[in-house]
């Protein structure tokens, strides 16, 4: 087993000697006191200073009162009552903060409360942002009603809300009425489809492996003079990737690079270098990697990523200690995700010590660990039979702010149950219901494993009757 050096982390530069002693800022020390008697008083600079005083005090007021009223607007838009005068900075500030969080119900509610103002004005960019977040949200035919209201308003229909649309639809599969509305684009003046809105609908098609279609709106942009761009490209190659198409991944690539008007940059890299990686051809990722730095193609944090990622999953970890030593001395910043593959790769290498060693330093770098980090230490813990240590994680988790799901407490229920911990595998079952989690199918059949695995058939048939009440409760909903 090789074991890979942790980043010596230094946020000093090297060249940095430390403070100089009993050195204080300027502005604390008067080194030549002057008494103010030895200057004439100048008239019109007090002038100047009062007046700017005033006018400090009147802007705060101002201020205040702004503050004031838009506390008073969110008051009223909490309260979902129909005033009509509201603060229009605020009812807008609370609409985009909905539709940025995704939430969808409460940003039609201060919509709805939007188009009530006196000072309402409908608005074209409003109804496109709405229409987006409806699409996200799986929500396309409140999207469709949307568009309507938009046009019953008087406000112009053009190619962006009409691509909006189409996304809400493709965006759930609903394909039929997807294509039905790009035959009206073609049809109504201004809102021809451009490469964006065939990008989106080929996006959307990708993600629900409907490769057929896929071809399809490829040959028809062909035909309509539409070039597709390198995003166009980059989604492409992505699907295909994690769809293990990887001839169709490779004849798209040579086709991009074909265009003149089409250069491939990190994203493509990223793509490619993930769809070999991930799939274990680690000779074909390395080829990859060295063709696109030498087509000038600059590695970004993400692709150090990937190919962290692919040499500790592959157990080569030589390699993957080169590329940390790289990050190292050209500087590349870790983020989250470089600290949660190299923590999983540790584990699965059973160095415990520099696992833990790495959780400390993000810890000491301000990076907040996640479910993702917490399940690499379960599980690096239990693969090595530390199950006092995991009682250890557990008290940080309690005294921090991070929050757990399911998925950790599976995690936590296959450690134990690995180790052969069975009374403490049954305790979590408690800090679920504690963390208000509820147990699924996942957790049942771990725990039924494990109480297989050590002859304990009573304990079976409990959860066996509760793995079937869970099915009937998912069919219900």
């Amino acid at each position: 087993m090789v074991s890979l050096p942790g980043p010596a982390v230094n946020h000093f530069r090297p060249d940095f000697n430390g403070f100089p002693e009993n050195k204080k800022p300027t502005g604390a020390t008067n080194v030549n006191p002057v008494r103010e008697e030895s200057f004439p008083i100048d008239d019109e600079k007090v002038r100047r200073e009062r007046k700017e005083q005033v006018n400090k005090k009147i802007a705060s007021q101002k201020a205040i009162s702004v503050i004031l009223r838009r506390e008073a607007t969110k008051a009223v838009i909490e309260k979902k009552k129909g005033s009509t005068r509201l603060f229009p900075g605020t009812v807008l500030e609370a609409l985009h903060e909905r539709i940025a969080a995704l939430r969808w119900e409460s940003a039609l509610k201060v919509f709805e409360l939007l188009r009530e103002q006196l000072w309402y004005r409908p608005n074209s960019a409003i109804y496109v942002k709405l229409l987006v977040m409806l699409g996200k949200c799986k929500q396309p035919e409140r999207a469709n009603s949307l568009f309507q209201a938009m046009i019953d308003e008087g406000c112009d229909v053009n190619q962006e809300s009409y691509t909006a649309l189409l996304s809400a639809y493709s965006r759930s599969g609903l394909f039929r009425k997807a294509f039905s509305i790009l035959e009206e684009m073609k049809n109504t003046p201004n809102c021809y489809p451009d490469v964006y809105t065939y990008s989106i609908l080929i996006k959307s098609c990708l993600h629900f492996h409907e490769f057929d279609k896929v071809q399809s709106l490829l040959s028809e942009m062909v035909s309509q003079g539409v070039n597709p761009n390198t995003v166009t490209y980059n989604t492409l190659i992505d699907a295909y990737g994690k769809a293990k198409r990887f001839a169709d991944m490779e004849s798209t690539l040579v086709e991009m690079l074909r265009q003149r008007e089409c250069k491939p940059d990190v994203w493509t890299m990223n793509s490619t270098l993930r769809a070999f990686g991930g799939s274990g051809q680690i000779e074909t990722m390395e080829k990859c990697y060295e063709k696109f730095l030498s087509a000038g193609i600059q590695p970004n944090i993400k692709t150090f990523n990937i190919l962290l990622d692919s040499y500790g999953k592959t157990g080569n970890y030589k390699k993957m200690s080169a590329v940390m030593e790289y990050m190292q001395k050209y500087h590349f910043s870790w983020t989250l995700v470089t600290y949660n593959i190299v923590i999983d790769a540790f584990g699965r290498a059973g160095d415990v010590n520099q696992m833990e060693f790495l959780f400390r330093l993000m810890q000491s770098e301000s990076i907040k660990p996640n479910c993702v980090t917490l399940c690499s230490l379960v599980r690096g813990y239990a693969q090595n039979g530390k199950a006092e240590k995991i009682g250890g994680l557990l008290r940080y988790i309690e005294s921090s702010d991070v929050t757990v799901d399911t998925v950790f407490f599976n995690c936590l229920v296959d450690a134990y149950g690995m180790m052969g911990c069975l009374a403490e595998m049954k305790g979590v079952l408690v800090m679920m219901e504690s963390k208000g989690c509820e147990p699924d199918k996942i957790t049942y059949r771990t725990m039924i494993k494990a109480y297989n695995m050590n002859g304990m058939s009573n304990h079976v048939k409990e959860l066996r009757l509760m793995l079937s009440s869970v099915g009937k409760s998912d069919s219900r909903r």
